[in-house]
């Protein structure tokens, strides 16, 4: 009889699961799920940067998707068959952004702050160096390798951890992304002390 029952909803449209779930029918709940999450979990997979990982699972992400969206199924509006696998989809890519967005602030400011840093004063950086000195190190900054160029304006200027720049420069590990910046910095030096 159980197996009826789930071959009997197996076949329904998901706008009429939908309805049934919103009506309480937890055998219509059941089959949505059946069908929506492997289709979410796969969609999902890999979608979150390898250094963000550390402040969030995408299997968690996709989970609290799930949850939060069975908690408010009696006020969704299913406008087509696909609407569902749409609106899921959605909160999943918004709870990604939100988890690389924290784990930004908290490699940024090394803790957690809540806080996005102030971007309308000037960078401790552009605070730090006088004017000429800006001037020469803009003008050695362009004399350097593109690769260099962005390892060094990365870190002193967009203040990347040593995570993001193994992600944006396609190194390895952080510690070789650790290194090349050394490197390049040791040009940078080079450079501005040449004039």
């Amino acid at each position: 009889m159980i197996t009826s029952a789930k071959l009997d909803m197996s076949d329904r449209s998901s706008m009429d699961l939908i309805k049934r779930a919103q009506r309480g029918d937890r055998s219509a709940l059941s089959a949505l799920l059946v069908r929506h999450v492997p289709i979410l979990r796969r969609w999902a997979h890999g979608r979150l940067p390898r250094w963000a990982r550390a402040f969030g699972d995408t299997a968690d992400l996709v989970q609290d998707a799930i949850v939060n969206t069975i908690k408010r199924l009696d006020q969704f509006d299913a406008r087509g068959e696909k609407a569902l696998q749409g609106y899921l989809r959605l909160a999943v890519q918004n709870r990604i952004r939100d988890v690389i967005r924290r784990a930004e602030v908290k490699t940024r400011a090394g803790e957690v702050t809540g806080e996005e840093p102030d971007t309308s004063q000037p960078s401790p950086l552009a605070l730090a160096i006088t004017a000429q000195e800006q001037e020469r190190y803009r003008a050695a900054l362009g004399r350097l390798k593109p690769e260099d160029q962005t390892l060094v304006v990365g870190r002193l200027e967009l203040g990347y951890s040593y995570e993001q720049l193994a992600l944006v420069m396609g190194k390895s590990t952080p510690d070789a992304a650790r290194v090349a910046l050394r490197r390049s910095l040791a040009r940078l030096v080079e450079e501005m002390t040449r004039e």
